[in-house]
This record gives structure tokens, sequence and C-alpha cells, in this order.
């Protein structure tokens, strides 16, 4: 086998991982995202009303700040 044509199909190789595993990656995260959908402020809201708080609206814009600040 001749070097320029192990080098050639290295680099074929390399591209087909990259692009596959970019598709199987993207795939992965917008099935987590469907199954974990990341917390709105509706979400706090009920969380906190089953914690036996009351939240008020000032409260629901801390902590969506706070979290925002996290990411």
């Amino acid at each position: 086998m001749s070097t320029g044509l192990a080098i050639t199909l290295i680099v074929v190789a390399l591209i087909v991982g990259l692009v596959g595993g970019f598709f199987i990656a993207r795939q992965y995260m917008m099935k987590y995202l469907k199954e974990n959908p990341p917390i709105n402020e509706q979400m706090l809201r009920v969380m906190m009303t089953q914690m036996g708080r009351k939240p008020s609206e000032k409260q629901i814009k801390q902590m969506m700040n706070q979290m925002n600040k996290l990411r």
C-alpha cells in the first residue's frame, strides 16, 4: 500500500468520524432536551407551591436570574 493512499484513507476516515459524531451528538442532545426541558418560570412556581410557599413575582424573577448566572 502506498503512503499517499494510506494518508488519504486516514483523512477520509477522520472526516467521516467527525461528521458522524456531530450528528450522533446532535441527536442525543435533542432527545435529552425533549425528555428533560430546562426550568422555566412556571416550573419554579409549581416547585415552590409544592414546598408550601406562595412565591411572589419578584422571588420568581430573582430565582430565574440566579439560575441564568450559573449557566
